[in-house]
């Protein structure tokens, strides 16, 4: 009879057949579980060719976990909801005063709270831990974000620390999160970020290839010597990679013929709503949201496109010469600047919660764990994490002395890439809400404190800005028309600086306006084409 594994783990699709080898790869002799047993085998061999990894492979419940020794840990990586209850309630029997339960799949976090508490009056600890990487980071390394019991998660510290990515001058990407479902909430906002940062590359990419008319190999040139510099990181490289796969069953390049159409599976989502629940501003990840909802219509789309066509629509894309050099650098210049919008919104939203919920979050060590393995790894995610380092406190991260000096050096290059799109009929509906966020953080453009200051309502003050843009369509603007009044307006609000207006009322309903404006103009673009812009999938 063979000597009881260090640990189990149950789900064997390939996330769970990757992370399990990798496990046993590192020493650790595994038990591995799946109801379907041909994943188990298939599991087993792989082990065999792949180096006669220890991991050793179970048909029933019962003696898969018979097989671990005490105190047990289960690792668990099945669809999130009611599968992760129902796995529970077929390990559980077999379990005892002591055993361990961790859930490594993309659950909520007040799931993860509930069977803490639940597993906790039957003597058993529980972990929600998130994991990402993907199926390669899995196999080779992930960001691991485990929360809940403290107790739980030193019965494997030994084995995640070697386990998770390794990044030479910091360590292991992993720590305790903290309490209750920290660890999920963490990798939910994560992956709201990723979607803000998938989205903005994107739109870099529209800018470039529609208004610069870069090729599919210049593309690939850019943003590999991109990727050598303040953007290098693992979407950075990847897009880099993308541009150079030909099709192999037809001529041309892949990335032109992929399916304009993605989906989610909810994280995003659920980053979003906690926003607003906690009324933390998140436009950048909201937008990619709306984008990708936009996109999945992809039969409305099409309906809306042929509308269009028959009203004399039939291209919303403005020719603009281009000094492509400069258009080059000014892109490059507004992705990292909107980036780091993006990513200093995700940290808003994880202290807010932290707060809430008195996790006493960490978040220079979050920045710091995301630094390998994980899908949004970045090299500004170091400077990130001595940014709050420096300052635990640190209110917004657009306002440290090094980022606040990075956004005013590359803000006019930023705007000069919003109204560029704008004017051209580009829909980029994230770059210009990070950009938003900039100036609000800056305090001239925060309309909720003006209106409070001036005793307006702020309900009046939309009203005025709604007013505005209503006679403006009503003046003649063709909403479809690249060269439209309301198009004009926003990218005069968009590019003027605040002291050109002299009443500060004045600035902020045209302000709103141009804010109204973008959005209308971005919905429009993408629901009237045919092949709107392409937004990047998970």
């Amino acid at each position: 009879m063979a000597p009881p594994t260090r640990i189990g783990l149950a789900g064997l699709a390939v996330m769970g057949q990757n992370l399990a080898l990798n496990i046993a790869e590192k020493g650790f002799p595994i038990s591995v579980y799946n109801r379907t047993t041909s994943k188990v085998d298939e599991t087993v061999e792989r082990a065999k060719q792949e180096g006669n990894l220890p991991l050793y492979g179970f048909h029933d419940p019962e003696s898969f976990v018979n097989s671990i020794q005490k105190p047990r840990v289960i690792i668990m990586l099945v669809k999130a909801g009611s599968p992760v209850d129902a796995t529970i309630k077929t390990l559980s029997a077999y379990l005892e005063t002591g055993d361990c339960i961790i859930d490594g799949g993309n659950e909520w976090y007040e799931n993860t709270e509930r069977r803490e508490k639940e597993l906790e009056s039957k003597g058993l600890l529980y972990l929600g831990m998130g994991v990402s990487g993907g199926e390669e980071g899995a196999r080779n390394g992930p960001s691991l974000m485990p929360g809940g019991s403290l107790e739980a998660y030193k019965n494997i510290e030994d084995i995640v620390l070697k386990v998770a990515a390794q990044v030479p001058d910091s360590g292991p990407c992993v720590t305790y999160i903290g309490k209750g479902g920290s660890g999920n909430f963490v990798k939910m906002v994560h992956n709201g970020i990723e979607y803000g940062d998938m989205q903005l590359i994107a739109e870099a990419y529209d800018v470039l290839k529609s208004v610069g008319k870069l090729s599919n190999e210049e593309l690939k040139e850019v943003f590999t010597e991109w990727n050598k510099g303040e953007l290098l990181s693992f979407l950075i490289e990847i897009t880099a990679d993308i541009f150079g796969i030909k099709d192999d069953k037809d001529d041309g390049y892949l990335v032109d013929k992929v399916l304009d159409k993605t989906g989610m599976k909810g994280t995003g989502k659920w980053t979003v709503q906690q926003a607003a629940e906690l009324s933390v501003a998140a436009p950048t990840i909201a937008s990619s949201l709306d984008s990708r909802f936009l996109s999945g219509l992809k039969e409305e789309r099409v309906e809306a496109a042929k509308v269009f066509n028959s009203g004399g629509v039939e291209n919303t894309l403005s020719d603009q010469a281009v000094d492509k050099k400069k258009l080059i650098d000014d892109v490059r210049q507004a992705l990292y600047a909107a980036k780091i919008c993006s990513y200093a919104q995700g940290m808003n939203l994880i202290r807010a919660k932290s707060v809430e919920k008195g996790w006493d979050l960490k978040l220079g060590e979050l920045a710091r764990i995301w630094k390998g393995g994980c899908i949004i790894r970045a090299i500004f995610l170091d400077r990130i994490k001595k940014a709050y380092d420096r300052n635990p406190n640190l209110a917004n991260l657009l306002i440290d002395p090094e980022f606040s000096k990075e956004m005013i050096e590359r803000q006019s290059a930023w705007r000069r890439v919003v109204c560029l799109a704008i004017g051209s009929g580009i829909s980029t509906p994230v770059c210009p809400r990070a950009l938003l966020i900039l100036i609000l953080t800056g305090g001239r453009g925060c309309l909720l404190i003006w209106c409070r200051l001036k005793g307006i309502t702020l309900e009046l003050t939309l009203m005025k800005g709604l007013i505005c843009l209503v006679l403006s369509i009503l003046s003649g603007s063709n909403l479809l028309n690249p060269k439209s009044e309301l198009r004009s307006v926003a990218i005069i609000c968009f590019w003027l600086p605040n002291f050109i207006f002299e009443s500060t009322r004045t600035y902020y309903v045209i302000y709103l306006v141009s804010i109204h404006g973008i959005t209308i103009l971005n919905l429009f673009t993408l629901v009237g084409a045919e092949i709107p812009r392409r937004t990047y999938s998970s």
